[in-house]
């Protein structure tokens, strides 16, 4: 098969990436639907080309989740309702549970973890079909612990509760350092600029510039404790979607000495969280902008 590099230079702005449980038959399906689709050794997925790539996905991913055999959606609605998930979070619909929590990392790497779980944009809320209801099932608990942690009235509790605090204080500080868009790198091992990294204080960003200004360890020591006096000021950004598309991610884990330097190759885990990110910010300079 061709390589998604092949696919990038036809399209070089709008490229989705996708997995999903792997047989003859659904792969077949997919080439069909997609013709234009190629599978990428390094990322593990499928690239699938064009603006509307993503609403295409969706799409087949739940008409795909309802092949399953009807008996594996009539176990999984039997059961339900022998043990049921009592919850304000969970609703049931023709086509399977839907799930609207208050947004939590946590709660949206649980659910993807769940084989077609997908997330419903019109609706706002995630749909498991009926077939994988034990899979729900089992990661329920740290769903609903998660969510529950950030209602509003939760997040204020605490927030009241940090007040004064040496903890308020702490966090005050590390939203102004990130609002200054500087990181300190070692001046004998710098990245690329313009390209994305991942970092351990930032995530997946872009090195613009580097200042050469040397950074006082001790003063920082608290947000960056790795940083020494070898260390200077770079400046950066975030990762633009299509910067994070084009990004091939490395093959391995960071090594030791990788993470303490503060810098890496993002891994594929990485750029696709980084990506998911980056969609949303999109959709909501887009919304922000329509008329």
């Amino acid at each position: 098969m061709a390589d998604e590099e092949d696919v990038e230079k036809e399209h070089p702005h709008a490229v989705e990436t996708v997995s999903f449980p792997l047989d003859r038959m659904s792969v077949a399906r997919f080439r069909e639907t997609f013709p234009r689709a190629r599978w990428s050794d390094a990322l593990q997925a499928w690239t699938v080309p064009g603006k509307t790539a993503r609403r295409r996905i969706d799409r087949w991913l739940a008409a795909e989740a309802s092949r399953k055999a009807p008996f594996d959606d009539e176990r999984g609605r039997d059961a339900y309702e022998f043990e049921p998930i009592l919850s304000s979070y969970l609703s049931v619909s023709d086509r399977g549970f839907r799930i609207r929590t208050p947004f939590s990392r946590t709660v949206v790497e649980e659910l993807r973890q769940i084989p077609f779980a997908r997330w419903n944009g019109e609706d706002k809320c995630w749909e498991v079909p009926f077939a994988f209801y034990d899979d729900l099932q089992r990661r329920w608990e740290a769903i609903e612990a998660a969510a529950k942690r950030n209602e509003p009235e939760e997040r204020r509790k605490r927030a009241q509760a940090r007040k004064g605090t040496e903890e308020e204080a702490r966090s005050k500080q590390k939203s102004l350092e990130r609002r200054r868009r500087r990181i300190p790198l070692p001046s004998n091992h710098l990245p690329p600029l313009e390209r994305p990294v991942a970092t351990a204080a930032y995530g997946i960003i872009v090195i613009t510039e580097v200042t050469g200004e040397l950074v006082d360890p001790e003063e920082i020591a608290e947000r960056h404790p790795n940083a020494g006096a070898e260390h200077i000021w770079a400046g950066w950004r975030l990762a633009t979607l299509e910067e994070l598309v084009h990004t091939w991610p490395a093959r391995a884990a960071p090594a030791a000495e990788e993470r303490e330097r503060g810098w890496w190759q993002p891994t594929l885990e990485e750029l696709r969280d980084a990506r998911r990110a980056a969609r949303s910010r999109e959709r909501r300079r887009e919304k922000k902008a329509a008329p």
